[in-house]
């Protein structure tokens, strides 16, 4: 106290002097103060519209098969880094869906961003995630205006919003490819016979038939006539072509009457009988693959980009993948052709989709989740119409050029290049362009908003083989050979909320674990065994709840309907 007493000393101004350097230092540390505490809390709770301090979040996808990785070691990740601030840490489903988001919810940690794809259900009966209502309402304008008509429909029981879907619909634009079902059949085969039309099922196989034995080896390796997909949550791709076969899109495990908009299933019926049981003669006959109900997905999709294969079912963006490896080997003839195959020839097809938007896929924020805010600021930069454009066209020069009329196309070597899956990982497309935010049909300037469904983009696409399948065929795009898709205004059905717990979800369950005992012993079992097999199938079945689920995806139809003529 001496000390400052002697100080004082000093005069009147001195020590007003003295006091204003007092407080002065006070300011700077209680705003310095201020300033950390800010930094710190803007990690937890941002405010801030531009708030760019760096800042990770996990991601999680369940439905797809793909590398790790950080989003910023892409071309578009690190663009939006640099709007943002923000890194993502990417992660991919390894093994079975079931028991990877089983383990997550017995230990109640989760990453901060899902896409939980087929596991929904589960994680919203655990609680794990978050309503993003307030979110959307206080922070992202431009998800509100991407969703627009749809949030109402996002709303589950409680009216919250749990998930954002990708593919909203911003006008209807038929697609000029297949991305949808279509049975497969390798070109090499059509070529042989002089490029017949053909139209039902027995044809099909017929056709492939008559070439596997004449052709039994490819490359010294045994031909395979027909391969089917059966892997983990994938199961559907052999459980849903009676439905296609009989003249229906897909709606899932039912089949919904066009006048009554009544749901029944299918799974127990002759349409279903009928499919297994062609696969039971052409597993007899040496046609089918033997290892279809033990290969995972990958070495499915090794065995078809081996071009081995002579046929298959299966949805375009789900075999994807093996169809572009074959592309860029360059052997016309072991790529492949889809096909509408139905029954019989009085069978209209309805394999390409109708206008529609599941809203039961989707991403969602998780109760983990460091900073929500941060995450749906994010989320919401994703969803400007500009950095749309960069998901799925890429950069102007780069990926894709504009014409005097404004029109966007690709030039040849663009076309090559943003096929090339090494580029599409690098640029980022294969991370992007779907499980996130994003829109389908026209961008605001009247472009296609996927460049695959820009004419000028898929016809300069087509190979020379392309070309000449499509000549050979009287088709200028590959969608020609398909029926035109009736309206739906429910479509598809699969995309009904059915509670977790609930009988339909039950059935559900049953009928997938029933029907994967069964469907291998239906096909592979000697023709003998197949009526007693499928007499034994059917009484299974017919002992689950299949009233209950029937009721629940008719109730979501008619609901879908009614709000349509609103």
């Amino acid at each position: 106290m001496k000390g400052t007493a002697t100080i004082f000393k000093g005069g009147k101004g001195l020590k007003r002097k003295l006091f204003v350097i007092f407080l002065s230092c006070l300011l700077l540390l209680s705003l310095a103060g201020c300033k950390e505490k800010t930094n710190v809390s803007s990690n937890k709770n941002p405010s801030s519209v531009d708030d760019k301090t760096p800042f990770t979040f996990t991601y999680f996808n369940a439905g797809f098969s793909k590398k790790n990785i950080d989003a910023n070691q892409t071309r578009i990740g690190k663009i939006f880094e640099e709007q943002t601030g923000v890194n993502v840490k990417m992660e991919f489903l390894v093994g079975d869906i079931n028991t990877k988001i089983g383990t997550m919810i017995a230990s109640g940690q989760y990453p901060d961003v899902i896409f939980p794809d087929a596991g929904i259900d589960k994680l919203l009966d655990a609680k794990a995630l978050i309503p993003l209502n307030d979110l959307i309402d206080k922070y992202a304008p431009n998800l509100k205006k991407l969703y627009g008509p749809y949030l109402d429909q996002l709303k589950t029981d409680d009216g919250n919003i749990y998930l954002l879907p990708s593919g909203v619909p911003q006008g209807y634009v038929p697609n000029p490819d297949i991305e949808q079902g279509a049975f497969w059949i390798q070109r090499r085969v059509l070529k042989e016979f002089g490029y017949p039309k053909i139209k039902t099922l027995d044809e099909y196989f017929d056709l492939i038939a008559k070439y596997k034995e004449k052709y039994p080896k490819t490359d010294g390796k045994p031909t395979i006539g027909f391969t089917a997909l059966t892997y983990d949550w994938r199961f559907f791709t052999i459980s849903n072509p009676p439905a296609h076969l009989a003249g229906y899109p897909n709606d899932g495990e039912v089949i919904v009457d066009m006048k009554t908009h009544e749901a029944k299933v299918y799974g127990n019926g002759e349409y279903t009988k009928r499919w297994l049981k062609k696969l039971n003669e052409i597993n007899a006959a040496g046609l089918f693959d033997k290892e279809a109900f033990v290969s995972n997905y990958d070495e499915y999709l090794a065995k078809i980009a081996s071009g081995r294969v002579l046929g298959f079912f299966d949805y375009g963006w789900q075999v994807n993948q093996a169809l572009n490896a074959l592309k860029e080997a360059g052997n016309d003839d072991l790529r492949y052709m889809p096909l509408p195959i139905v029954f019989d020839k009085n069978i209209k097809d309805q394999y390409i989709d109708p206008p529609s938007f599941a809203s039961n896929r989707g991403i969602g924020i998780t109760v983990s989740a460091k900073d929500p805010v941060r995450i749906i600021k994010y989320l919401d930069n994703m969803a400007k119409e500009e950095n749309q454009k960069l998901i799925m066209w890429g950069i102007k020069g780069e990926t894709y050029e504009v014409d005097q009329n404004g029109r966007y196309y690709r030039t040849p070597e663009q076309i090559q290049k943003t096929s090339n899956e090494e580029f599409r990982e690098q640029f980022g497309f294969t991370y992007f362009e779907w499980s996130w935010p994003r829109g389908t049909g026209l961008l605001s300037d009247g472009n296609a908003w996927e460049p695959s469904r820009q004419p000028e983009v898929a016809q300069a696409s087509y190979t020379e083989g392309d070309k000449k399948i499509l000549q050979a065929y009287g088709a200028k795009v590959f969608s020609d050979l398909f029926a035109k898709p009736d309206e739906r205004p429910w479509y598809p059905a699969w995309s009904a909320p059915v509670k977790q717990g609930s009988p339909a979800q039950i059935y559900q369950q049953k009928k997938q674990d029933l029907q994967r005992k069964y469907f291998p012993k239906l096909v592979l079992d000697p023709p003998s065994k197949f009526e007693k097999n499928w007499k034994e199938y059917v009484k299974e079945y017919n002992k689950l709840d299949i009233k209950a689920f029937e009721d629940e995806i008719t109730k979501y139809v008619k609901m879908k309907v009614e709000q349509s003529k609103k």
